[in-house]
């Protein structure tokens, strides 16, 4: 026999069905690796890698509109540990923030009573973490702090706001799309409300699609996919209102800054997304749809790579990557995103319709679609390399995969994971002047989207469910909590209540179920009515379903066709009849065991409005009458010769009688049943075997209306009225008693199961009690309206001290006997996968787990016992570097900030190290051949990429938006960055084209002299450097800057643009002007500011100090900022990329904090290397080994199998 393990305390649970319109957008996948999900009011927390769902929060009165994990950039430690916090906002205005783990509320927010539009966390300062940013409606955006619920400012604009979008890369960014247009907010800080309106700009729209306006002239081959025809549609953003006749903003779906490269945005429309330069204002890109192509409904675009994840309006996600701009000769118009992969789509109808994506925000290579029908479908992308049947036909030039891996150039026999991450997998876009690498050690790449999971929801209310017979003694090896649910359109699922999961789903009828009840732990009957005919008749199924084999039978044969419909079925306590009642015709007596029916009654029989089996029965005497029967043959049977082992033989056959008496059919039982009529006289009637015997009736009693219900435990009898009366009768002192709750017909009633359990549930039209018949009281009540906001449709209990409850929000409720709906605590639940979720653990155990994963020098090798395979290798894998260690462990626990941190600090250090490696091996100073070996940062990193590639980078630009510049506006702009960046050739044609009558043709000509005639001579030049200061000094900064740059002082440009407080402009301007000594400078002075007190950037001063190579001031600064574990590693890693010395007291306390996590011989050797400062902690270590003050923990016991358990 399989073993069960048997869970008698099943966890509060709610399971789920289809959502509502308005949890359309309520969805979020967060750094911590978990999706939450808006279901009517409640949210679902969801694992995606193993698919289940393994939360339920519950708190909320109204629908839930939007959802928001919050972000996980900053350093993590015992007082900022991994915790799960979830900010939702509900249709009636109110914001809740969630600590998931325990399922309670940090604070409730409340404004105003409409429905949030949208909310997000700030993330980009490391002052606060709590502070949240929400639209509520029309026009208001407040600043919340999420841990206590107080309101920070509030500030109004013009127009409704429908969302927002934040600069990924400046936070006093922000984008408000408004019914209007666009609002650009350059000046929000935390401290205060921005100050201004915010600019202005409305979007003429792109019509339906002008793609297909005018048919492409027959000279040219018309380009692949969308037409080219949209350069039309030049000038999109204007600052004026646009007129009636253009179509306003408002069928622009969703507008969000593009994070993989700065001052993108893209705003999305059902048949096209346009990519917008927002220094110039202007489309610099167009992904449109052709005429029969499928609709966009969502976009999200991806920070490590130029690529845009798209969501189309029958469920298929596409993958576009932005095309290189070196592969091809002629110039290049636009960007084009080229479709490179798509998944299937699914089959959209009324009810079943694609609502949203959300996508992997760590690795990028993983997408859920959440379906209106409670479907969640997992897409995973996987990449294929080397040669497949690609048609070359599609013109796409090949992806690359990249050759590093975590960072690091790949070791020979170093073990990968293939499809770790979207960067991992596709090597990076090239930009014009870029030389490909060498395609001798590149492999191409095919990407696929695979399903890997699927969650799937109750079907559509309403429901009838039914609990199995419930635990005993004598079932307890192979007991499973079932609960059957049936459905309106005739399946019937089966839902393991311990795990929550479906156990089986059974298409049994071919209309709706009305009621179930089971014969024995794995069957059951179920019984479904058709609609009426013109003469009342229906068509009656009662099935008889076996779970384990799924095979159904008719119970009742032939009959079932043009009757009245069947009202209710009963099965006896032994389960060895069954009742069958029907409307308007006499009732049926059915022997369960064989199927046979015992009797029907006569036409002259009263209408049952009521029935309940007795629970009192004869089968303990008969079986008495048949063991001794039984003994008495057994004793005759043995003979004398084995007189000895009489005994044990009596012994094996009496339990082998037994346990025939048990299975075999023999015994027919006396069982007894009573109902009531139409005025409430109560009848008794016996069956055994089969003879049905009437027995004594009671008169009806005054106060009660007519019976509606029965229920019968022990000595206690319910009735139960169309009143509301619900009458008690003991049986043994032969009293009654009525009691009136005033709450209208009673539904339905039910004793809880249990020896001595004399608890009572009573459903009513509108709610729900518990009653206990010993005290005759109420325990617990819920009311529609009052506490809840679903009506219930069916109960019923599923152990002695919980009941299910099925609602008309399509959920089914598993709760407490106080009806509280509540959230559970995650760590009491029984999950059937094992959850990898850090966030889940205590923090202590959480960061200790870290500390194990990255480092463990002291066993010589690498020991973890984790569920994910290709992980576990890889981490164990001696090949792998510390730095891929520390970004591997970085992304499997989702910390953002040590993603940042680890992924610049890796590439700086291996290219520093490498440039020495040069200068000392030629000592002539080498034209460093072998640089190429090392790829650039992503562009999404802006300042902190390489200077020479981000010079590329903004010429390509530069070069794209005079492709698509169209008013002179546009072209001043475009001369004004070509003179920065140094093109002056090129700047001087475009001062050249300014028409005469423009008012600034004479400033613009004589601008062009000026550039073409610029020499160094002393004198000129001095004149010049003091006409740019005069001009900044009189609030003409830009200009002055601009002259200052055509006599090469660019430094003292960035000097300038420092002091007036343009810190940005001035990195940029660094980064492609000056040499790099100079350039440091710069950048040096902008990570002093961000340290200063009121900016209070550290992070991303680091970062900066780490594209410079100030590795012994990161080391300081991260040891300073009490970051004992990152400065200790990256110490390390410098000393072995030999570019920095030994920072000895950021290895003690690293020591120290080792040792309060338990690990102490980690703890030792931090401390053995630590030099002198490090014998003092060695000491302290090992004078307790005597004493046995602190026992050591045995790193081996550490078992990570047990993920979320703690």
């Amino acid at each position: 026999m399989i073993p069960y393990t048997v869970n008698i305390k099943l966890a509060a649970r709610t399971l789920t069905g289809t959502l509502n319109l308005q949890n359309k957008s309520a969805v979020d996948w967060g750094w911590q690796g978990l999706i939450a999900q808006g279901c009517h009011s409640s949210i679902l927390i969801i694992d995606p890698k193993t698919a289940q769902t393994i939360q339920v929060l519950e708190r909320h009165k109204a629908n839930v509109v939007k959802v928001k994990w919050s972000r996980e950039n900053y350093y993590h430690n015992l007082s900022s540990p991994y915790c799960l916090r979830l900010a939702s906002g509900d249709a009636s205005g109110k914001i809740i923030v969630w600590d998931v783990v325990s399922g309670t509320a940090h604070c409730e927010i409340q404004e105003h009573s409409k429905p949030i539009q949208d909310l997000d966390w700030l993330w980009n300062q490391d002052a606060s973490r709590d502070l949240l940013l929400a639209v509520h409606p029309p026009n208001y955006i407040v600043l919340w702090n999420g841990d206590t619920g107080t309101k920070l400012w509030k500030k109004s604009y013009a127009e409704n706001i429908l969302s927002f979008s934040f600069d990924p890369f400046d936070p006093s960014n922000m984008a408000l799309l408004t019914s209007e247009g666009i609002v650009f907010i350059t000046d929000f800080t935390p401290s205060k409300p921005p100050g201004s309106g915010g600019k202005k700009v409305y979007i003429a729209s792109p019509h339906a699609s002008p793609a297909h306006t005018k048919p492409p002239p027959a000279a040219t081959p018309a380009p692949t996919g969308a037409k080219k025809a949209l350069n039309k549609v030049k000038v999109l953003i204007t600052n004026e209102k646009p007129t009636a006749e253009a179509v306003t903003l408002n069928d622009c779906l969703q507008l969000s800054y593009l994070p993989s490269k700065r001052n993108h945005m893209l705003l999305l429309y059902p048949r096209e997304i346009l990519i917008l330069d927002l220094e110039l204002s202007q489309t610099v890109g167009v992904v449109a749809i052709e005429r029969s192509g499928v609709p966009f409904i969502q976009v999200t675009p991806c920070g490590q790579r130029d690529a845009l994840y798209c969501l189309h309006e029958n469920g298929c996600i596409t993958l576009r990557v932005c095309r290189s701009t070196a592969a091809s000769e002629e110039s290049v118009q636009e960007l084009v995103y080229d479709l490179r992969s798509q998944c299937d789509a699914i089959r959209v109808t009324k009810t079943v319709r694609p609502y949203r994506m959300v996508i992997c925000p760590v690795n990028e290579n993983k997408a859920a679609l959440m379906v209106s029908d409670g479907r969640v479908m997992l897409w995973e992308l996987k990449a294929h390399t080397g040669r497949t049947s690609g048609n070359p036909s599609s013109g796409l030039s090949p992806l690359y995969s990249p050759v590093a891996f975590c960072g690091a150039p790949l070791g020979p026999s170093q073990k990968r994971i293939q499809d770790l991450s979207l960067n991992s997998m596709i090597g990076q876009t090239l930009i014009g002047g870029e030389v490909p690498a060498p395609s001798s050690n590149q492999q191409e790449v095919q990407l696929k989207f695979l399903l890997t999971g699927l969650l799937s929801g109750l079907p559509l209310p309403p429901f009838a469910i039914r609990m199995c017979p419930p635990l005993t003694t004598k079932n307890i090896n192979h007991y499973q909590p079932l609960l059957a649910a049936g459905t309106s359109n005739g399946s019937i699922l089966v839902y393991n209540l311990t795990s929550g999961l479906l156990h089986k789903e059974l298409s049994v009828h071919s209309c709706e179920v009305r009621g179930i009840e089971w014969v024995s732990l794995t069957s059951f009957l179920s019984f479904a009515t058709s609609a009426p005919n013109n003469m009342g008749l229906v068509r009656n199924e009662l099935q008889h379903v076996d779970l384990p084999t799924g095979r159904c039978f008719a119970f009742r044969g032939e009959r079932g066709n043009d009757e009245p419909p069947i009202e209710m079925i009963k099965v006896s306590h032994l389960k060895q009849y069954l009742v069958v009642v029907f409307r308007e015709k006499p009732l049926e007596l059915w022997d369960v065991r064989t199927g046979t029916l015992l009797r029907e009654m006569a036409k002259s029989f009263p209408t049952v409005t009521a029935l309940e089996w007795s629970p009192s029965h004869n089968l303990k005497s008969l079986k008495k009458k048949q063991m001794a029967a039984r003994e008495a043959m057994a004793r005759q049977t043995v003979s004398d010769a084995e007189q000895s082992n009489v005994e044990s033989s009596v012994i094996s056959l009496l339990q082998d009688a037994e346990s025939k008496s048990e299975t075999s059919q023999a015994i027919s039982a006396r069982e007894h049943f009573v109902f009531t009529d139409t005025d409430g006289q109560v009848y008794h009637i016996t069956v055994e075997g089969n003879t049905v015997k009437d027995g004594a009736r009671i008169p009806p009693d005054g106060s009660m209306g007519s019976i509606t219900c029965i229920a019968w435990k022990g000595d206690t009898l319910v009735l139960g009225d169309v009143d509301g009366n619900l009458n008690f009768w003991d049986l043994k002192a032969r009293l009654s008693r009525g009691i009136p709750t005033h709450r209208g017909w009673v539904k339905k009633i039910r004793f809880a199961p249990g020896k001595g359990n004399q608890k009572l549930l009573v459903m009513y039209t509108d709610g729900a009690e518990v009653w206990d018949t010993k005290e005759v009281q109420m325990v617990s009540s819920m009311r529609i309206g009052r506490n809840v906001n679903y009506r219930i449709l069916d109960i019923d209990w599923c152990t002695s001290d919980k009941v299910v409850l099925a609602s008309d929000d399509g959920c089914i409720r598993v709760l407490e006997m106080a009806m509280k709906s509540a959230s559970y605590r995650m760590d009491e639940q029984d999950l059937t996968d094992p959850v990898w979720c850090p966030y889940l653990l205590l923090p202590r155990a959480a960061l200790t787990l870290k500390a194990f994963l990255l480092l463990q020098p002291w066993s010589g090798t690498f020991t973890m016992d984790i569920t994910q395979v290709d992980t576990k290798s890889v981490l164990q894998d001696p090949e792998l570097t510390l730095l891929q260690r520390c970004l591997l462990v970085s992304r499997l626990f989702g910390d953002e900030s040590d993603l940042h941190f680890w992924t610049v600090a890796s590439h700086y250090l291996q290219s520093f190290a490498q440039a020495r490696q040069l200068s000392v091996s030629t000592a002539d100073g080498g034209d460093g051949a072998q640089q190429p070996l090392q790829s650039h940062l992503d562009i999404c990193y802006d300042v902190l990429c390489e200077s020479s590639y981000f010079q590329k980078f903004q010429l390509d630009r530069v070069h794209l938006q005079e492709v698509k510049r169209s008013s002179y506006e546009h072209t001043k702009k475009c001369a004004d960055q070509l003179l920065l960046l140094g093109q002056t050739d090129r700047a001087v044609q475009l001062l050249l084209e300014t028409s005469a009558d423009n008012s600034s043709y004479y400033c613009d000509s004589l601008k062009a002299c000026l550039v073409t005639t610029i020499t160094s001579s002393g004198p000129s030049q001095s004149t010049i450097k003091l006409v740019a200061t005069n001009m900044i000094a009189n609030g003409k900064l830009a200009e002055g800057v601009q002259l200052l740059c055509l006599i090469d002082k660019a430094a003292d440009a960035c000097r300038y643009l420092q002091t007036y407080g343009e810190w940005n402009r001035a990195a940029w301007l660094a980064k492609v002007r000056l040499n790099p000594a100079e350039g440091s400078d710069v950048l040096k002075r902008w990570a002093e500011h961000l340290c200063s007190p009121q900016f209070n950037q550290k992070s991303k001063a680091i970062l900066l100090l780490l594209s410079l190579g100030c590795f012994y001031k990161v080391g300081e600064m991260l040891h300073s900022m009490r970051q004992f574990d990152r400065a200790a590693l990256f110490i390390e890693a410098c000393l072995k990329n030999g570019v920095m010395e030994l920072i000895e007291a950021a290895f003690v306390d690293y020591a120290r904090l080792l040792r309060s996590l338990g690990l102490r011989e980690g703890a030792a050797l931090w401390a053995s290397r630590a030099g002198s400062a490090g014998v003092q902690l060695m000491e302290e270590l090992f004078q307790g080994e005597g004493g046995g003050t602190e026992a050591p923990l045995d790193y081996k016991e550490f078992d990570l199998g047990e993920e979320g358990t703690e």
